[in-house]
């Protein structure tokens, strides 16, 4: 039976993301009082996706990647192998967190995280995400329904940051935009997550009960 003050973390690989935004949609339509509240680690195939308050003008020379009208918030951004994307689906009604303190929450953990790797970040008021100096690492995006969150944060890790050229990331112009492989020896996303999936169940003040490996269509 779920319990309140744990987590379950699922690895899904690489998962294409239409079918996963679907998938947080049913469990956090169908979730109750008692759902466990879950985090999935995972990477997409190459997909630009526009936030509700996206600007068409901030989608610049897409090319063959798709585009996708999402539901979370925030601008436009890009997904793509190599970069660690991290949905928590959290019941906020019973962590005692509202919207800003769970983005407080997610940009905590990854600076946390980064600072174990020896890389100091930081958040910006400005600008939701993690910045290690003027360039940025992560992004931020969430929806929250019935008093429950889906969507996450993505971490930049190992992978091609030219599809960034091709956007104003988060809707900055000229963003520079950086990764873990570039500034640190980790470059395995899989125990990035591990380590995040730690930060961030620390910071919820949560227990880690699981971690798996399965579909996203075994999420409802």
């Amino acid at each position: 039976m779920p319990r309140n003050g744990t987590l379950l973390v699922k690895h899904l690989d690489q998962c294409p993301y239409i079918e996963t935004w679907r998938q947080m949609q049913v469990y956090t339509d169908q979730r109750d009082e008692n759902s466990q509240d879950q985090l999935w680690l995972l990477e997409h195939p190459p997909v630009f996706t526009q936030g509700q308050a996206g600007k068409a003008e901030h989608l610049l020379s897409p090319g063959t990647i798709p585009v996708v009208q999402t539901d979370r918030g925030g601008q436009i951004t890009y997904h793509g192998p190599g970069q660690l994307v991290a949905y928590l689906l959290l019941d906020l009604r019973r962590a005692g967190l509202g919207v800003r303190s769970l983005v407080t929450l997610l940009e905590d953990a990854v600076i946390a995280l980064l600072a174990s790797y020896g890389v100091s970040a930081m958040a910006r008021k400005d600008a939701p995400g993690v910045y290690v100096e003027t360039a940025k690492i992560a992004s931020v995006g969430l929806r929250v329904r019935k008093g429950c969150s889906f969507h996450g944060l993505s971490l930049n890790v190992a992978m091609d940051l030219e599809p960034f050229s091709r956007i104003n990331p988060c809707g900055y112009p000229d963003l520079p935009v950086t990764q873990l492989s570039e500034i640190s020896n980790q470059t395995d996303t899989h125990k990035v997550g591990e380590d995040l999936a730690r930060q961030l169940a620390q910071g919820l003040g949560y227990t880690l009960i699981s971690t798996s490996t399965d579909s996203p269509k075994q999420h409802t």
